[in-house]
C-alpha cells in the first residue's frame, strides 16, 4: 500500500510497533524484472535509447501535438486501405509516456504505444532535424533514429513487449490476489522460451518489413564484437 495511502504504514507502527512492512506480491515482481532487466546490457541499452525518444518525442507541446497529428493521419489511411478495423476501443488516441522504474507496468504500455506509434514517432523526430538549431540536438536525434531502424532494437522491442504482456497480466492479477495465475504465466513464459522464437521472429521481421529496416541473414555465423 506504499504510496498508495500515505502513512498507513506509520499509523500500523504507532498500534503495534512490532509490525513487519512487507512490498505486496505485484511489487515484488516488479522489482524481480527490473534487476533482471538491468542486469542485461542489450535490454538496459532498449530501456535508456527508450527514455530518450519519449524525451526527445515529447519535450514540448508542439511535438507532442505533432505526433498526436501525425498518428490521427496514419489510423485515417490505414482504415481507409482497410489494414486496422473499426470498433469500440479500437484505434484509440495514444501518447508516449516516461516508463516508471518500479511501476514496470507503465513500461509495457511505453513500448506498446511505440510499436503502434513507430512511423510517427520518427515523423517527428526527423522533423525535429529538420528545425534543429543546435548542432548537437541534430547529432542525438539522429543517432536517435539510426538505433530505432536497426534490427536489434526493433527485435529488442517485440521480445520485451511479449514478456512483459505476459507479466503484465501477471501484476494484475496478483493485485486482485489470484494466485492460479502464477502457474499459468510461467507456463506462458517456458512456451515462449521453449518454441516462441520463431512467431516472434516473424513479428520483426515484418514490422522492419513494413519500415523498410534491414535484416539480418539468420543463416549467417555470429561474430561477437570484440576489444581492439
Amino acid at each position: 500500500m506504499q504510496g498508495e495511502i500515505n502513512g498507513l504504514k506509520a499509523l500500523n507502527l504507532k498500534k503495534n510497533e512490532c509490525a513487519y512492512y512487507i512490498h505486496c506480491f505485484a511489487h515484488q515482481l516488479q522489482l524481480a524484472l527490473v534487476a533482471v532487466a538491468k542486469n542485461h546490457i542489450n535490454i538496459a541499452s532498449l530501456f535508456h535509447i527508450l527514455c530518450n525518444i519519449v524525451n526527445a518525442v515529447g519535450g514540448t507541446c508542439k511535438r507532442h501535438e505533432a505526433l498526436r497529428e501525425k498518428q490521427a493521419a496514419r489510423i485515417i489511411q490505414a482504415l481507409e486501405n482497410e489494414e486496422i478495423t473499426k470498433g469500440r476501443g479500437l484505434n484509440q488516441e495514444r501518447t508516449l509516456v516516461r516508463p516508471s522504474d518500479t511501476r514496470w507496468g507503465s513500461h509495457y504500455s511505453t513500448l506498446l504505444s511505440l510499436i503502434q506509434m513507430f512511423g510517427s514517432a520518427i515523423d517527428v523526430l526527423d522533423e525535429i532535424v529538420e528545425d534543429g538549431l543546435h548542432s548537437d540536438q541534430i547529432a542525438e536525434v539522429l543517432h536517435l533514429v539510426k538505433d530505432m531502424q536497426s534490427f536489434e532494437f526493433v527485435f529488442n522491442l517485440h521480445l520485451m513487449k511479449s514478456i512483459l504482456e505476459i507479466t503484465n497480466d501477471l501484476s494484475l492479477a496478483l493485485q486482485r490476489q489470484a494466485m492460479l495465475l502464477v502457474g499459468i504465466c510461467k507456463k506462458r513464459i517456458q512456451e515462449m522460451q521453449d518454441g516462441g522464437c520463431s512467431s516472434l521472429l516473424e513479428k520483426v521481421l515484418n514490422f522492419c518489413e513494413k519500415f523498410q529496416i534491414d535484416t539480418l541473414n539468420m543463416n549467417d555465423l555470429y561474430v561477437g564484437e570484440r576489444r581492439s
